[in-house]
């Protein structure tokens, strides 16, 4: 049996703390006897959330053994000087089989000095004030997640769903997270490589209606013409003008954007649909199996064919 630590203090978020535990109880529900679950805050008392909402813990961090897995979850409380906190993870984290952080959990980890010398990732509005605080860190602002050894670091509050799963997969198989995801409703099990954001998320909203008109027609129409001239056309504009007040207003150039929709749609069809390589690759726009093997192989680490196989479910356990 594994037992799943999680450290509690005033202000942390709440979703980063149930979000995993859902999982992992998901996993002890699935194959009775996997996991020990407990929650424990410095003295054993009762915290509030960032949210308001309270939460006792199960116990006191001073009375805590070692745990296989020990979780450090993010919010405003991290944000704030934790020095006794710092300190029992400064003695016990070393100690522990699996050190995980949720969203900012990550700075705790980084003041405690147990990600010295590794790749690590947190909440993308705090990656700069890590790397800066904490040179010895190697940041990533990117993925969702990031495993460097026995240490494991997400990106903000839904990305410590993601890294649970992942963490669930490697304790009980691909079969049990899956349906783990399935009975929480996650619709897409995301690659820990996969950016923090997706198209219409990490590019800005487009301020004129045009343009905000042809970033929902690229969405609704992943396979049809989007060079630039055709969008430009459909903005009214000349593909110069076009291109430039595009990526003035969303942050990324169209080309860029067009790749990111393309990619999340061909991911969608490969999890949810039986349809054949070819036939993906030519409803998402790429025209051959080829170019886009070579785009999931750039952006995800891994060929469609693969990447089906891990992230399509073959079955729905009911938990």
């Amino acid at each position: 049996m594994r037992t799943v630590l999680v450290v509690l203090f005033d202000g942390v978020q709440s979703l980063d703390v149930t979000g995993p535990l859902e999982v992992f109880q998901g996993g002890e529900l699935h194959a009775p006897g996997s996991y020990r679950i407990r929650t424990a805050s410095l003295d054993g008392a009762a915290v509030r959330t960032s949210s308001g909402l309270t939460v006792v813990p199960d116990q006191a961090l001073t009375a805590s053994a070692t745990p296989h897995t020990l979780l450090v979850p993010g919010g405003r409380g991290t944000r704030n000087s934790a020095p006794d906190v710092v300190a029992w993870l400064r003695e016990h984290g070393p100690r522990a089989e699996r050190l995980v952080s949720v969203c900012t959990g990550a700075i705790l980890l980084a003041e405690a000095g147990l990600l010295d010398g590794r790749r690590a990732t947190t909440h993308w509005a705090y990656c700069d004030k890590l790397a800066r605080d904490h040179p010895s860190v190697e940041v990533d602002p990117d993925p969702i997640y990031v495993r460097d050894g026995h240490v494991a670091t997400s990106a903000g509050v839904t990305a410590g769903i993601d890294l649970a799963l992942a963490l669930v997969e490697e304790d009980l198989g691909r079969e049990v997270a899956l349906g783990i995801a399935r009975h929480l409703v996650v619709f897409l099990r995301r690659p820990g490589n996969q950016a923090q954001f997706s198209a219409q998320l990490a590019a800005q909203t487009a301020r004129r209606e045009p343009l905000r008109e042809v970033q929902q027609w690229i969405t609704e129409h992943p396979g049809d013409d989007l060079s630039v001239q055709t969008l430009a056309a459909r903005a009214r504009l000349s593909p110069r003008h076009f291109a430039r007040a595009f990526q003035a207003e969303t942050g990324m150039t169209p080309g860029r954007y067009v790749d990111r929709v393309r990619l999340e749609h061909a991911r969608r069809l490969l999890e949810d649909t039986s349809d054949g390589v070819e036939e993906i690759s030519r409803a998402c726009g790429y025209g051959t199996s080829e170019a886009m093997r070579r785009a999931f192989v750039k952006a995800l680490g891994t060929a469609p064919a693969e990447y089906r196989r891990r992230f399509r479910p073959a079955s729905a356990p009911t938990l």
